[in-house]
């Protein structure tokens, strides 16, 4: 039956879900093992809140499946695209994915510690930045003791790498 003769108290609402984290298409999604590990948790707590669903109206219930659902498309999505990046196998003395860093900001002279992860798992306020950031992408292949450079519109922020400290391959 054409949607022309459907009841318009009738038409499903499609849910609206927002997206993931940006990987522009063609970018390995590249995470670590707690990054996955995250993703399955992030999956298992869907499932779980989809059986679990305590809503008495039907349509209600429906829209919230429905909902579920869709988030749980993109994360399934997400998770088969995912490649785990042993982080014991990358080099130890320069800056890769899942390395954590210690910079020291040459305009603040603060001081900063950084993870490089995946998309899905970076969290400024947590410390980890995504393999895609302008500031991680200035960072990969330097070694301590190194400077990069980002080129912000109005400067270029110029970051040391800490010699005293050791590039640690691995989780903060």
């Amino acid at each position: 039956m054409s949607r022309g003769f459907v009841k318009e108290d009738d038409q499903e609402d499609i849910p609206m879900v927002p997206p993931r984290a940006d990987l522009p298409p063609g970018v390995t999604n590249y995470v670590t093992q707690v990054g996955m590990n995250e993703l399955l948790a992030e999956k298992q707590m869907l499932v779980d809140e989809r059986s679990n669903m305590n809503v008495s109206n039907e349509n209600e219930r429906r829209i919230a499946v429905n909902h579920i659902n869709a988030k749980l498309q993109l994360l399934e999505n997400r998770i088969a695209e995912a490649k785990v990046v042993n982080l014991s196998e990358q080099p130890q003395n320069e800056i890769r994915f899942g390395a954590t860093v210690t910079l020291k900001i040459s305009a603040a002279k603060s001081v900063q510690t950084f993870q490089i992860v995946g998309v899905d798992e970076a969290n400024v306020s947590k410390g980890k930045i995504s393999f895609l950031s302008p500031l991680a992408k200035a960072l990969i292949n330097k070694k301590a003791g190194d400077k990069a450079t980002l080129k912000l519109p109005r400067e270029d922020r110029v970051f040391e790498i800490l010699g005293d400290s050791e590039i640690v391959v691995g989780e903060i």
